[in-house]
């Protein structure tokens, strides 16, 4: 596995929501991270079918057109009772002509599931894949999952995306009325992070 020996790192995002956790993720090995939006890169199309093919096309793109090394999340929220979905669609999910509605796409879920009578538990789990690739081509893949269930109505604003109806198994608390640093601790998005740090930057 590769090791990463760089000062700096693009995120393959325009989230800025994505750019802040990441950012405290990797801030104790003095890397600096700039985002594609920063760098004025465009956001290519995710045409895979899989986290990892589409996070393989960000991490790859803002890695060629950068010239750095890039890392790149693709994630969404898996719900059971929809047989997987939104999963690679989460984003979608949420896209109006005037951008980005989550509301709106959590809204959306739970009237499918209550159209289905879905039963309680609304079991889901939030997936992350991270790609960090280098200008040369090389990447290196990374996965993590955090299990839970999905409530109504809606709590708190704290977090992004589907995160205040996701409740993770064992907590009080959904992942919009959670404390960042607690949920950054216990995320998809840490426990494939922390993989990626067990691979590429143990001993930076």
């Amino acid at each position: 596995m590769r090791k990463f020996d760089g000062q700096k790192l693009v995120l393959a995002s325009h989230n800025k929501g994505k750019l802040r956790e990441i950012a405290l993720l990797v801030e104790p090995f003095g890397i600096e991270v700039v985002s594609a939006g920063d760098l004025n890169l465009e956001e290519p199309e995710e045409t895979e079918s899989t986290f990892a093919g589409n996070a393989r096309i960000k991490a790859h793109f803002a890695a060629t057109a950068s010239g750095l090394p890039a890392l790149s999340d693709d994630s969404g929220i898996m719900v059971d009772a929809l047989d997987g979905a939104p999963g690679v669609f989460t984003a979608d999910w949420a896209e109006t002509p005037n951008g980005r509605d989550f509301p709106m796409a959590m809204e959306k879920v739970w009237t499918l599931l209550e159209e289905r009578g879905a039963p309680e538990p609304r079991t889901a789990r939030f997936c992350c894949t991270l790609c960090l690739a280098w200008p040369d081509g090389h990447d290196e893949i990374f996965e993590g999952t955090v299990s839970g269930r999905l409530v109504w109505p809606m709590r708190g604003d704290l977090g992004f995306g589907f995160d205040p109806i996701f409740l993770p198994d064992g907590k009080s608390e959904t992942f919009g009325e959670m404390d960042p640093a607690k949920k950054h601790a216990m995320s998809h998005r840490a426990d494939a992070f922390t993989k990626l740090v067990s691979g590429c930057f143990d001993g930076r």
